[in-house]
């Protein structure tokens, strides 16, 4: 049976899925899960005990799901879902009361006070010690923009960082001290030096040199916060869809576990005349099984593409180069020269990204969605058949 715990993670992962809008690139479920893995290195470096540990957890999974419902007071709007949640699960008052203050503890302009509270804002702000800690703060960047908030320039967003990470921010645990600071202090480094050259030189439009028939063509380069967002986004689907596919192969195993049994144990038995009543059952139960095996089987099962392309395709913008499926039969000098023209097309390469996500989203619906029904037969067929089982040996003892 899942834990609460379990429980609250699916539940989060559901809403921000189905409720939180696009716009938010930085404070998404991707946040939270990080969020929730320092929580976890911080009880580990804690040692804190069951209770704790179940109250910091729960803390980490609704602190940011408040967003659902807009940015503005969204610590508040997550302590009231937070609570519903767990009043409907009948966790103690008392521990929801914990939760809620330890949320709400992580606004800026409060200062955590527990134990608690200060491992979660810890582990909140322990993007500020992240070795990447460009790329999540481009996120956020960007994430701003799409929002209407506030369109920053470089040199506004690097001076923005600096103020954060100077006067508004501290780590309170001894293991965030001893472990992040370090990082932290290395990315305000790398945010002063940024911020020297900029002053140092006014900021230029970025040039990239593309050598195409011995000629240097310049163009701008993309943006830094779309590049990441495609990047993030395609690298989540796929993590989704090696969900998908690890759900299909469990049920695989369940079946292949349950044929199996029934085959070496219960279909033997049906030679004996005694043990007729069990026939109808035992079909039940293997079809229901075999049923579950193939549409196991479809939700896994790659769809065939031609993998060729023509010179027109390439020049019409039709073809996605991105997927290996539309190029893996063409020579290697063709593709050379298709994606040279991708290349040095900033529209056409912004496309295909798009197209590649659009469509690795429509595979994942149909795997999700075969997923789905699976195991819904799966639930009936198991107790659709231990209810024929019952019956069947009713009726055998009625007439005996």
């Amino acid at each position: 049976m899942a834990t609460l715990v379990e429980k609250a993670q699916k539940f989060v992962l559901q809403k921000l899925n189905e409720e939180l809008p696009n716009s938010y690139l930085y404070h998404n479920y991707t946040h939270t899960q990080r969020v929730v893995k320092h929580v976890t290195e911080i009880i580990e470096a804690e040692r804190l005990n069951e209770v704790d540990t179940e109250i910091l957890q729960l803390a980490a999974w609704f602190h940011d799901i408040g967003y659902i419902k807009g940015g503005s007071d969204h610590e508040k709007h997550g302590a009231e879902i937070a609570n519903e949640f767990l009043t409907e699960h009948g966790f103690p008052p008392e521990k929801i009361k914990i939760i809620q203050e330890a949320i709400l503890s992580t606004s800026m302009d409060i200062e955590p006070e527990t134990p608690l509270q200060k491992m979660l804002c810890d582990a909140d702000f322990s993007h500020f010690a992240s070795k990447n800690y460009e790329e999540v703060s481009s996120l956020l960047r960007e994430e701003f923009k799409q929002l209407g908030i506030r369109i920053y320039s470089d040199r506004e967003w690097i001076e923005e960082n600096i103020k954060m990470f100077n006067q508004h921010h501290k780590f309170f645990t001894l293991h965030a001290v001893e472990h992040w600071q370090p990082q932290k202090n290395k990315n305000l480094l790398s945010l002063n030096k940024e911020l020297k050259k900029i002053k140092k030189k006014k900021k230029e439009d970025r040039l990239k040199a593309s050598v195409l028939d011995g000629k240097i063509q310049k163009q701008k380069l993309p943006e830094r916060g779309i590049e990441t967002m495609f990047r993030v986004t395609l690298k989540n689907h796929i993590t989704l869809s090696d969900i998908a596919d690890t759900k299909a192969n469990i049920l695989l195993s369940v079946n292949a576990i349950i044929i199996s049994l029934a085959i070496s144990n219960l279909i033997p038995k049906l030679d004996n005349p005694s043990n007729s009543y069990l026939i109808y059952p035992t079909l039940i139960f293997l079809i229901f099984s075999l049923v579950s095996m193939g549409l196991s089987v479809l939700a896994t099962r790659p769809n065939v593409t031609s993998g060729k392309f023509t010179k027109e395709d390439v020049e019409n913008k039709k073809v996605n180069l991105l997927f290996f499926g539309n190029f893996h039969k063409m020579k290697l000098n063709e593709f050379e020269w298709a994606i040279n023209e991708v290349m040095k097309d900033k529209d056409y390469l912004y496309s295909s990204m798009t197209k590649d996500l659009y469509f690795l989203g429509v595979v994942l619906h149909r795997k999700y969605k075969i997923l789905r029904l699976t195991y819904a037969i799966f639930l009936f067929g198991i107790v659709f058949s231990v209810l024929a089982f019952g019956i069947a040996f009713q009726i055998s003892e009625t007439a005996i």
